[in-house]
């Protein structure tokens, strides 16, 4: 429907889709959309508020049905009637508000990486300031032994997933459900850089990488090299230490896929 191309828009911006919409509904709501604008004005003006009409956006908007009315007008009908013609009205409620408009899932999505990104980099701050060398002058303190501790980061998605691959590695028994939490790792690594696009990507890729697991007839002898890669992975997450985990996924990755052309080169029937 036309009212739903403006739901949740500007109204500098829904104006502008109804003006190019091709749609003969598309005239009445955009002067049912204006008269809203105009209203929302006026008691803004009476009530010596003052709003910008540029700042109003389409909070509710819903077209229902109206009274049917007769017409002057009759058609012909069978055996020398008449029938009257009717036609069938329709009401268009608009409301537009100042307010803040709520944040979209993806708006949000975003928020949450820049934060990790500035706690990441709050971390690494920390760390050269704590690594700096002393003054010249000052009188070096006695080492003593002390217990090291590490800085962690919070990836919640990674870490449920990466326990999920452990806990079930070590029942050696059911590897397609090593299979399955494997492939929930690699969807939450994904979703870490906070890309809907992205995300979206990866979970098509992983939905025809498990198409061709299925083949795989030996699911441990393909699963059980990667465990100790995921661990390592994850710990170096949760110790802000981005640069190694880099490098440790995209040599995993470049294993994982030459093992993947291998088994896919070998004729069927072929044991895997």
């Amino acid at each position: 429907m036309v009212i739903d191309l403006i739901r949740g828009e500007n109204v500098s911006r829904a104006l502008s889709i109804l003006k190019f919409t091709d749609k003969r509904a598309a005239q009445p709501i955009a002067q049912c959309l204006n008269s809203a604008i105009a209203n929302a004005t006026y008691k803004a003006e009476q009530a010596n508020i003052a709003i910008d009409p540029d700042d109003l956006w389409v909070r509710t908007c819903f077209v229902d049905i109206g009274p049917t009315k007769g017409r002057s007008r009759m058609r012909p009908a069978p055996q020398g009637r008449a029938y009257r013609e009717r036609r069938h009205y329709c009401h268009i409620t608009i409301e537009v508000t100042s307010e803040e408009q709520p944040k979209t899932e993806k708006e949000l999505r975003a928020e949450a990486a820049k934060a990790r990104r500035e706690a990441v980099a709050k971390t690494d701050e920390g760390k050269k300031k704590g690594k700096a060398a002393p003054k010249k002058g000052v009188k070096k303190a006695t080492s003593e032994p002390v217990e090291a501790i590490d800085e962690t980061v919070e990836t919640p998605v990674v870490e449920t997933a990466a326990e999920e691959t452990v806990g079930t590695a070590a029942e050696a028994e059911d590897w397609p459900s090593v299979g399955t939490a494997s492939i929930h790792f690699h969807q939450a690594l994904a979703d870490l850089a906070g890309s809907e696009r992205l995300s979206a990507t990866m979970r098509q890729v992983l939905a025809e990488t498990r198409l061709f697991f299925v083949l795989n007839e030996n699911t441990r002898e393909f699963y059980e090299p990667f465990l100790d890669c995921h661990e390592q992975i994850l710990r170096d997450l949760r110790r802000g230490r981005f640069d190694a985990a880099e490098a440790a996924l995209d040599g995993y990755l470049r294993d994982a896929q030459a093992r993947l052309l291998e088994l896919s080169a070998q004729p069927p029937g072929t044991p895997r």
